[in-house]
């Protein structure tokens, strides 16, 4: 298939990140911000929407069209409307004459082509069409695209702690007056630490929609790692980096064995109680269910695409080691030739 091809296969996706003193998801109606904590459970959650705001921030650096995204000149913010004119340079309503059925009919194909081909962001996650009914670009298109690149809220692998020391940090400053000291509030609200692991889903009938292509899905392979180590560089998000990304792409349509994050564990025998977790070099994560509910469905997996951090400790039946721990067990059971372990930033540039 070429990498120009809408998506045939579906592909299912599990990514974890680590969180070190960091805020990974505020809540603004808590009214300090601090972070999503089940209160059941004492897991951090980080919910969809901010993981999918550093892949579309990712998106804009690279230089790939973003149309859901912050755009500011000179202060003053652009409304939808700016941003779809923005994206539709190359088609001229003028050129049409909308009162002929098959000229109007070619603009709202030469307006669908060119706003998703511009639109990466849509390509993989939707968007809805909020822009005045008078405005032609918007009515050559339908009132929402459906995202065909979706994932669930993430939630930490264990009870995390906030940390009391920054929950009333004050900052001391001194003024030009007199250079007499003064102090304020930062009301700074962070976790000591969290292994965070998000589930997501690549469907291939929803691609069909966004013209979604391979391309843009290995694309993904790399985006989210690199999202994560260049768009948590804020006071309060600074001190998260990618630990593993998997994306197993399936050989039949319809298809997927589902919630593989949850067959991640950590090894207690290897790691230090949650409590005690600071680092990641604290833990041990155990693949043993992981791998063993791929092996069972290896008849159906075209390819698995892989990477993990150099410093994760991973255990798998008596092995103990790193990242090539995970490899090998993948290849014993899927077959060396189905898995693909990732170059991220080679293949980022190949991307551009």
């Amino acid at each position: 298939m070429s990498e120009s091809t809408t998506v045939e296969n579906r592909s299912e996706i599990v990514f974890v990140y680590d969180a070190v003193d960091a805020n990974p998801n505020g809540n603004p109606l808590s009214g300090s911000n601090r972070p999503r904590i089940d209160p059941q459970t004492q897991q951090a959650v980080v919910t969809d929407v901010r993981l999918k705001r550093y892949l579309r921030d990712q998106l804009d650096d690279d230089g790939h069209g973003v149309y859901i995204r912050n755009v500011q000149d000179e202060g003053e913010q652009h409304t939808r409307a700016d941003l779809l004119e923005d994206r539709l340079k190359e088609v001229d309503p003028e050129d049409y004459d909308l009162d002929d059925e098959d000229d109007a009919e070619q603009f709202r194909e030469d307006v669908f082509g060119e706003y998703l081909a511009q639109s990466s962001d849509v390509r993989y996650f939707g968007a809805t069409m909020s822009v005045d009914t008078d405005n032609e670009y918007a009515n050559a298109l339908p009132d929402h695209f459906t995202g065909p690149v979706q994932f669930s809220p993430g939630k930490s692998m264990h009870p995390v702690n906030e940390n009391e020391e920054y929950d009333s940090l004050t900052s001391v400053i001194a003024t030009q007056e007199g250079k007499e000291q003064g102090g304020f509030d930062l009301d700074d609200h962070r976790i000591q630490y969290g292994l965070i692991r998000f589930h997501g889903l690549v469907d291939e009938h929803g691609a069909e929609d966004t013209k979604l292509t391979k391309s843009d899905v290995r694309r993904l392979d790399t985006l989210c790692w690199r999202a994560l180590k260049n768009q948590t560089v804020s006071r309060s998000k600074v001190g998260q980096e990618p630990r593993l990304y998997c994306r197993v792409e399936y050989a039949n349509e319809s298809y997927h064995l589902g919630g593989l994050d949850k067959d991640l564990a950590l090894d207690d025998d290897e790691s230090k109680p949650p409590a005690e977790l600071r680092n990641v070099r604290d833990l041990t994560l155990a693949i043993d269910d992981f791998v063993d509910r791929i092996a069972g469905a290896s008849d159906r997996i075209e390819t698995v695409r892989v990477v993990a951090s150099d410093v994760l400790d991973i255990s798998y039946e008596e092995s103990l080691g790193g990242p090539e721990v995970l490899y090998e067990a993948l290849e014993t059971v899927v077959g060396a030739d189905s898995v693909e372990v990732i170059d991220v930033y080679d293949e980022y540039a190949e991307s551009l």
